[in-house]
């Protein structure tokens, strides 16, 4: 028997427990302590029934992230969970904290369920591009309902444990000593004379109509909201196996459907993400160890649309937040934006009202610097322009207490010029906040010349707390994020002067498995903001560095994008859903006739090596330079800013897929057709001349 796994026979009954922290993930030595304790239970003659509890905060959270990608040890997870349902004595397994992926098999092979009231369990093996493959997809349905099932798996959403008892995943919710509550709920079922309960061995509603019918729905559904993802359509497969086969037979199609996943590139792909999210949280001259000082109030300077959001991504996380406004109009109408945000949540059901008040109750508006003395972090959100940022700073740092963090959220401008303008450069970091802030996951950390490895550190560890995936990069104009999005938007206005259509670049790059073209995204976001980037460029840029003339045509007319209801697209009567915009034939024409192009028409795979590749060259450039520590914090930022299709691993992982060889070889061909803004990275050359990837390479390599 594995140390992970402990024994103990208490009168009548067996009590296994596994104790591997953190999450008691099912490692190896797990799996096999978890078989030989079953054994153990078998055959020993006065055990009449057996517990399984987890030690620590969580019941079994799900595999080993360790053994990812390593060749499968024995025993398998199927073969445990198959071993532990065909147990002869009754089992209960006691879950408290998760119980998710695996973790949820092993609980389905047991007889019995009872869960902790704050407990979640799912089945979320769909966001790592595979499928339950210990069972989950053929006992779940047999338990659930084939609605609930689909539903599950196929999101990879976690539910509750009142709504996993409605459903009959769990049998009873249960409160105070884990151990206490199971051997009571197992002596119960002895009393009462009921013995073995297998869930493989449930009946599923005969095949029906309505079944076949709610199939086929789910799988149009994931068509429409899925598009190219492989393993959502593969967990359909599944779980309609559970309703045509017997057990056997469908954990054998089970096992199938798993192993053509576990091939998919997109699987490779999905675990990269999952890891490079995990490793953006190691920053390099931040040991584990750093202080990390104590957040308990904070503000935010600004209560525009991203003001108000990064307001309340601090009220979310229960955070008490002062908004300072210029006046008492202004603070109005911020604090009436943050009450909109929110009725709008309550309206739609993700909200109550007592969780909205709660929620407003933390945010306090402000007119007044000195009402900021005592808070320990202060986000300046202002118009993007050195002279009102240095208003600003100045003030803070004349106001605010020592060790308080002075945090910008400039996108573009120069972090170390900001921290020039107080006396505490020390304490100055860059909160880079994607719009809308309190909705986008991704946080650009931003490390100035002399920001101190206490200040990162509490950056990184305030994104953890307000549920951001923060990623550190260094300062130059765009960071790493906007510095690279300028190149794949400048690609789309010269793909449109060469002539394609706006319709035509967006399908292509939606197609490719962008959440958005990049036309209709600079519409959303505002095209005299790119402009304002246009103007200032223009005035450094080399005359080799040519730029589309498009943008000012669209600038000059008056057409912003959304906000003026016209820009690449139409926008009718305050629609989100881009029209075709009629005006624009002629404004292309006309940049066309400027530049002395002639149009011509562009495939969709031109379209996409355009845009795809600009960022990857951009990007190598980056990790040269080190403003990103690593491939992978590249790859995190666009999976989580930018609506980099997750499937294809991002950016940089994605070019290590096709390999940089290819990519190279279109670059050149690029740079020799299109100029200077395609000069090849030299980290880009070097790894490719050596046959290596992005994501192998190290700083001094």
């Amino acid at each position: 028997m594995q140390a992970t796994v402990q024994f103990e026979r208490r009168a009548n009954l067996a009590l296994i427990t596994v104790n591997n922290p953190p999450v008691n993930a099912l490692s190896q030595p797990v799996r096999q302590g978890l078989l030989d304790a079953f054994r153990a239970a078998e055959e020993d003659a006065r055990v009449d029934a057996v517990v399984l509890l987890c030690a620590g905060s969580t019941f079994i959270a799900g595999a080993d992230i360790k053994e990812f990608g390593k060749p499968p040890q024995e025993p398998s997870l199927p073969e445990l969970v198959n071993a532990i349902e065909a147990c002869s004595k009754p089992s209960v397994a006691v879950l408290h904290g998760t119980a998710l992926g695996g973790g949820l098999e092993v609980a389905l092979g047991c007889h019995y369920r009872i869960a902790r009231s704050d407990t979640r369990v799912g089945l979320p093996e769909v966001k790592l591009g595979l499928l339950p493959g210990a069972g989950g997809t053929q006992r779940l349905p047999r338990l659930a309902g084939v609605a609930k099932a689909l539903e599950m798996i196929v999101s990879g959403a976690p539910i509750a444990a009142a709504d996993a008892c409605e459903y009959g995943i769990i049998d009873e919710l249960c409160d105070g000593d884990l151990a206490a509550a199971g051997s009571a709920f197992a002596q119960r079922l002895l009393a009462a004379g009921r013995g073995v309960r297998r869930s493989g061995e449930q009946r599923i509603a005969s095949v029906d109509v309505d079944v076949a019918l709610l199939i086929e729905a789910k799988r149009a559904e994931v068509r429409k909201r899925s598009p190219g993802l492989f393993a959502p359509l593969r967990c359909v497969s599944a779980v309609e196996a559970a309703t045509l086969l017997p057990l056997a037979e469908g954990l054998k199609r089970e096992r199938e459907l798993f192993q053509e996943c576990l091939a998919s590139p997109q699987r490779a792909a999905l675990v990269h993400a999952f890891f490079a999210e995990r490793q953006a949280g190691k920053v390099s001259g931040v040991p584990a160890d750093t202080p990390v000082r104590e957040i308990k109030c904070a503000a935010v300077i600004g209560g525009g649309t991203m003001g108000v959001g990064i307001a309340l991504c601090f009220v979310n996380a229960g955070l008490p937040v002062k908004l300072l406004e210029v006046d008492a109009a202004a603070l109005d109408r911020a604090l009436q934006r943050a009450r909109d945000i929110y009725a709008a949540s309550v309206k739609r059901g993700s909200l109550t009202q007592a969780a909205m008040d709660q929620r407003l109750a933390l945010l306090e508006g402000v007119t007044d610097y000195a009402a900021l003395a005592d808070v320990d972090v202060v986000v300046e959100a202002v118009f993007e322009d050195m002279g009102v940022k240095r208003q600003v700073f100045e003030q803070l740092d004349a106001v605010c207490k020592a060790g308080a963090i002075l945090a910008s959220n400039t996108s573009s401008l120069d972090l170390n010029a900001i921290a020039a303008l107080t006396r505490r450069p020390a304490d100055v970091v860059g909160l880079h906040f994607f719009s809308p802030a309190n909705v986008m996951r991704l946080l650009e950390v931003v490390r100035g010349e002399q920001t101190s490895a206490e200040v990162l550190a509490s950056a990184m560890a305030l994104g953890k707390r307000l549920k951001k995936v923060a990623v550190v990069v260094g300062v130059c104009d765009g960071f790493v994020g906007n510095r690279m999005v300028f190149q794949y938007g400048r690609e789309s206005e010269f793909l449109l002067e060469e002539g394609a259509t706006a319709q035509q670049v967006d399908a292509a790059l939606r197609d490719f498995g962008m959440a958005m073209g990049p036309l209709a995204m600079r519409d959303l976001s505002g095209l005299d903001i790119g402009m304002a980037i246009r103007k200032r460029q223009r005035e450094t840029l080399p005359s080799e560095y040519r730029l589309p003339c498009l943008l000012d045509k669209l600038c000059a007319a008056g057409m912003l994008g959304q906000k003026t209801g016209k820009g690449f697209y139409l926008y009718p009567a305050g629609s989100r859903t881009p029209q075709p915009n009629p005006e624009l034939a002629a404004l292309l024409e006309a940049a066309s006739q400027q530049q002395g192009i002639e149009r011509r028409e562009l495939s969709a795979a031109h379209i996409v090596e355009r845009s795809i590749f600009a960022l990857i060259n951009e990007g190598a450039k980056i990790l040269e330079e080190g403003i990103a520590q690593r491939a992978s914090d590249i790859d995190s930022i666009y999976l989580n800013g930018y609506g980099f299709p997750a499937f294809r691993g991002g950016p940089m992982f994605y070019a290590d897929q096709l390999g940089l060889d290819q990519v190279l070889a279109r670059v050149r061909e690029f740079h020799q057709r299109f100029g200077a803004w395609w000069q090849p990275a030299p980290l880009l050359e070097k790894l490719a001349a050596e046959g290596r990837t992005f994501n192998s390479w190290e700083p001094g390599q």
